[in-house]
C-alpha cells in the first residue's frame, strides 16, 4: 500500500534536551495509524514537525512523496494537511459556521463557497443545528466535533488529531469513534491521530506506533502492540484492559 506520510529518522531538540530521536514510521494512504504513549513521550512535539509548527533537527518528512520538512503550517496545510489541537481554541465570538468557513476559505473560490462546504462539513459533523450559535456557547464535545469540523473543511488528504476525544464521556467517545470510521471510510481522509482512550484506539487504528521518552519502542497491529512487553511496562501497565 502507497505510503501517503514517510517519517524518516525525525529528531528535535530544545536547547540539548531532546525531545524525539529517530522516528521513523509510515501512514498508509486511505489507513488509520495511532500515535500512543505517556505524557511527554514527544507525540505532539511529532506532530508540530509535520505540521510545520517546528523545524526538524534531524530527518524527513514526505507527503505523496515530496518532502515537506521545514515548510509553514499554511504550506502543510496547502499540500493537504490538515490538523486539530489539543487544546481547542475555536474563535470564540463567531458562529459555528463562520469558524468552519475560515478553514474552508483555504480551498474554496469564494466566500459562498466556503459557507456551503462548511455546512456540508458540519452536517457531516452532526453540528448542523448548531450552525448559527457562538462557538462560545458550545459544551466540550460540540467543541471537539468543530475543531475537527475547522480542520476538514481545509479539505486534507492527511487529517491529524491530537486528543479529540480527551475529556469525553465513553458515549460521545463512541460517536466521534463512528463520525471519524465513516470519514475514513466514505471520504478516504487518512488519519493519524495521538490518543490516550484506548477505548477509541482499539476500536478505529489499523497500526499503532509507540513512542517513550522521544523514541519509538514498538509498532505494529493493535494486537500486537498491546502484547509487547515493552509497552506495557512504559505505558498500558501489566494489568491494563483494552
Amino acid at each position: 500500500m502507497h505510503a501517503l506520510l514517510e517519517v524518516q529518522g525525525l529528531g528535535k531538540s530544545f536547547r540539548g534536551l531532546r525531545a524525539v530521536a529517530d522516528a521513523s514510521f509510515d501512514v498508509p494512504e486511505g489507513g488509520i495509524v495511532a500515535l500512543i504513549g505517556p505524557n511527554g513521550a514527544g507525540k505532539t512535539t511529532i506532530f508540530n514537525m509535520i505540521a510545520g509548527a517546528f523545524a526538524p533537527s534531524a530527518g524527513q518528512i514526505r507527503f505523496d512523496g515530496r518532502r515537506i520538512d521545514g515548510l509553514r503550517p499554511d504550506q502543510v496545510c496547502a499540500a493537504g494537511v490538515g490538523r486539530t489541537f489539543q487544546v481547542v481554541k475555536p474563535f470564540a465570538g463567531l458562529t459555528v459556521l463562520d469558524n468552519v468557513v475560515v478553514g474552508a476559505l483555504q480551498r474554496s473560490p469564494g466566500v459562498p463557497a466556503a459557507r456551503a462546504l462548511a455546512a456540508r462539513v458540519l452536517k457531516q459533523l452532526g453540528l448542523a443545528h448548531r450552525s448559527e450559535h457562538l462557538a462560545s456557547t458550545l459544551t466540550l464535545p460540540d467543541r471537539k466535533r468543530l475543531e475537527v469540523a475547522r480542520a476538514l473543511a481545509t479539505q486534507p488528504r492527511l487529517l491529524l488529531l491530537d486528543e479529540v476525544m480527551a475529556g469525553l464521556r465513553p458515549t460521545e467517545c463512541d460517536q466521534m469513534v463512528e463520525v471519524l470510521r465513516e470519514l475514513n471510510r466514505s471520504d478516504g481522509v487518512t488519519i493519524l491521530l495521538i490518543e490516550h482512550v484506548m477505548r477509541a484506539v482499539m476500536a478505529l487504528a489499523q497500526q499503532l506506533v509507540v513512542l517513550h521518552h522521544g523514541q519509538i519502542v514498538a509498532r505494529g497491529s493493535p494486537g500486537q502492540v498491546v502484547r509487547d512487553p515493552a509497552v506495557l511496562e512504559c505505558y498500558l501497565g501489566e494489568d491494563a484492559e483494552v
